[in-house]
């Protein structure tokens, strides 16, 4: 009996929650990726504070690379200043093999590579990012760049 209390439960459960269409979905993922566009945009310009627009403005924002974890938008934007002082250090910033899983309405994940072109090397790596969807916009609230 208890069994199927559960199950009766869970399909109410399950039904109150509206589910997102294919269209929903392909707006949020539309959204999202317009926010790393601009990121790749500022960063080409050399607008260190105009990629991090891209973030959530806060100090629970996550960001790990290699084996530091930096919390907080404005300790990140001071990491990316120190490590990118130049315009040669930035170099071109290009995305690609990007994924877009949507979580929910206000939530997606994204899976992609990273490369940069400058004049004496080109690094290159992988990133996953969590975006949430604030009244300001779509935000990154967590990166792991590796």
């Amino acid at each position: 009996m208890r069994i199927i209390y559960t199950l009766i439960l869970l399909l109410l459960l399950c039904s109150t929650v509206p589910a997102q269409s294919e269209k929903q979905k392909s707006d949020i993922r539309t959204a999202v990726m317009s926010v790393l566009e601009a990121q790749a945009a500022a960063w080409n310009r050399g607008d260190i504070e105009g990629y991090m627009a891209g973030y959530w403005n806060s100090d629970r924002l996550v960001f790990v690379s290699a084996d530091n974890i930096t919390r907080g938008w404005t300790p990140t934007l001071e990491r990316y200043k120190r490590g990118y002082d130049t315009r040669e250090k930035m170099g071109s910033l290009k995305f690609g093999d990007v994924s877009i899983e949507v979580i929910s309405k206000d939530t997606a994940v994204v899976l992609g590579s990273w490369s940069l072109t400058r004049a004496n090397d080109n690094p290159k790596g992988k990133f996953t990012v969590i975006f949430r969807k604030f009244k300001e916009g779509w935000r990154i609230v967590h990166d792991h760049t590796s």
